[in-house]
């Protein structure tokens, strides 16, 4: 079974982006069904909203705290500069898979940040939102780069992982 597993995560990580955005959706769902949350009651999937100028938005979650806050969730991140440097050989193409990781995030939470989801109008989002990378090790690669840690903060945006929004969402 774990090999079928490594295989299946191979072949997400080495796909398309929309596959990797679509097993990333499935990873975030089970960390959230593992934190004790319900679907429908504590959080929802791809809720479709709206902001003023009708422009349509569908975050990959929204988690329900209380006192009518939420938490917007959003796992779309393509994992294929993470598989280079997982299968890199040589320091030097280590050192430009590591690059176009980094760049990868960046572009995302550049994508991520003019979203605006803090102001959208029938949700009570925290001023923050969460970018979920569903492996560990890939976040850990970048949360190193004190710049892009910076940057995501300007930009409102907190990087998390499996293990650290499993402890966000108990806390």
């Amino acid at each position: 079974r774990m090999s079928t597993e490594a295989i299946n995560l191979t072949n997400a990580l080495k796909g398309q982006t929309k596959t990797q955005g679509t097993w990333g959706e499935v990873i975030l769902e089970r960390v959230l069904e593992s934190s004790g949350l319900h679907k429908g009651r504590e959080y929802d999937l791809q809720v479709s909203l709206t902001n003023d100028d009708g422009k349509r938005y569908q975050p990959d979650a929204i988690v329900h705290l209380p006192d009518n806050k939420d938490v917007i969730i959003d796992a779309k991140v393509s994992l294929i500069a993470y598989e280079r440097f997982c299968s890199a050989t040589t320091d030097e193409e280590k050192d430009a898979a590591l690059k176009q990781h980094v760049q990868s995030v960046r572009s995302h939470m550049k994508e991520l940040g003019g979203k605006d989801y803090q102001t959208l109008t029938n949700i009570r989002t925290l001023d923050f939102v969460l970018m979920f990378v569903p492996i560990e090790a890939a976040v850990n690669l970048v949360s190193s780069d004190l710049s892009l840690m910076d940057e995501a903060f300007s930009k409102k945006i907190v990087l998390v992982s499996p293990s650290t929004l499993l402890a966000t969402l108990r806390i």
